[in-house]
């Protein structure tokens, strides 16, 4: 009987630990070192900081987003570990942890060794031409992503606008399943409100939609970000950028 206890006891404590890393964790900024071993493998940067290759275990790497300080209010950490931290879907990027240490602040996402989807398609990038995934795959790509923006902006409690989808914000995982990322322009919306107040255009220009870009062209509200996915469509097809 108390072989079977100690099972059981074992299998609560995995569970327990399964459980604690579907949600985002806090660390410390000597954490943050440790898991990038001292900021030793630098894989971009970005406007809003630096991303690091980092280990949490023996198999599971990740990848962290350490922001800069100058840029924005703090809007964009607030941003992602508000909304990422209760999204669950194939299509979109897990955050893993968070650290905000003082004035340092970093995000902590998993890993995907085939980067981002602008690697792929742009004939503009010298290695893409030798990459070409082949169309079926293209297309399931493709269709991923609908995935991810549909479940953004349905299948959460309030819906999610994410005013920046384009190749370099999709990454992909071994099976080059597609994973939307980068949160950091995101707003919420409440599903019955169909417009959307803006104060500033956001996103990336090749991509935004007229409206978001200027009032003149309308309203804005969710479908803005479905003609930013008609625009990485295009590009998907064309192989080359928009703009």
């Amino acid at each position: 009987a108390d072989q079977k206890e100690k099972e059981n006891q074992l299998k609560i404590e995995r569970f327990l630990q399964d459980y604690k890393a579907l949600k985002p964790s806090r660390y410390s900024y000597a954490d943050i070192k440790r898991i990038t071993n001292q900021f030793k493998d630098k894989l971009g940067q970005g406007a809003y900081g630096t991303v690091f290759k980092g280990k949490l275990s023996s198999e599971f790497f990740v990848a962290v987003k350490v922001l800069n300080n100058s840029k924005g209010n703090g809007e964009e950490f607030v941003n992602e570990v508000g909304m990422m931290g209760h999204i669950h879907h194939v299509n979109v990027v897990r955050l893993v942890g968070f650290c905000a240490d003082g004035f340092r602040r970093a995000l902590v996402y998993e890993f995907f060794p085939n980067g981002s989807l602008q690697d792929f398609i742009s004939s503009a990038d010298t290695d893409s031409k030798n990459n070409f995934l082949g169309w079926e795959k293209l297309h399931d790509i493709a269709v991923g992503i609908a995935k991810g923006i549909e479940y953004l902006h349905q299948g959460c409690d309030q819906r999610i606008l994410h005013f920046d989808i384009k190749p370099h914000n999709v990454l992909l995982d071994h099976n080059f399943t597609p994973k939307i990322s980068d949160f950091g322009l995101a707003k919420l919306s409440s599903k019955d409100q169909s417009i959307v107040s803006m104060t500033t255009a956001r996103g990336t220009l090749g991509y935004i939609a007229p409206e978001v870009f200027s009032r003149n062209f309308g309203n804005v509200s969710y479908k803005s970000d479905v003609y930013s996915f008609g625009m990485l469509l295009l590009e998907m097809v064309g192989g080359r950028k928009n703009i």
